[in-house]
């Protein structure tokens, strides 16, 4: 069974590679968050006509959330839920493994944010820098 799944990641990886090559190489994205995240995009061509229309796909946009005195943002609860998912794996990575992001989380906590708003923000700069490299691949090349 394992040897099967190696099979298709090493297939599916090939193909990642194919249509967007950088995608790989940005910290935290694996071979099926990648995967998911190009289905996404490729299921929607049309709606991708920003970053901004990106993150509203992915579930990852900004929505006011204030109430009285508060003003703050929750994330959008529409969209693409495995996209969003994909989204959520690659911050958790990046939170663990990535020295960038752990001094982003300790900035943003020493200014008062809590974790949720931080991961909240993460989401929405791990959305923008997937579409750069999504629109910035060669299209997907016909099967021979």
């Amino acid at each position: 069974m394992s040897e099967e799944i190696a099979d298709a990641d090493a297939d599916l990886r090939v193909l990642i590679t194919r249509t967007a090559p950088g995608l790989l190489a940005l910290p935290g994205v694996g071979t099926e968050t990648a995967g998911q995240l190009l289905v996404t995009a490729g299921d929607n061509p049309d709606r991708l006509a920003s970053e901004a229309s990106f993150a509203h796909l992915c579930a990852a946009s900004p929505v006011p959330a204030s109430s009285g005195r508060t003003d703050r943002h929750r994330l959008n609860r529409g969209g693409d839920r495995q996209a969003n998912r994909a989204l959520h794996t690659i911050v958790l990575v990046r939170m663990r493994h990535d020295p960038r992001t752990r001094d982003y989380i300790a900035r943003r906590t020493l200014e008062g944010l809590k974790t949720k708003d931080i991961f909240r923000c993460l989401k929405r700069f791990v959305a923008r820098e997937v579409y750069r490299h999504l629109t910035s691949a060669p299209g997907p090349s016909p099967a021979a």
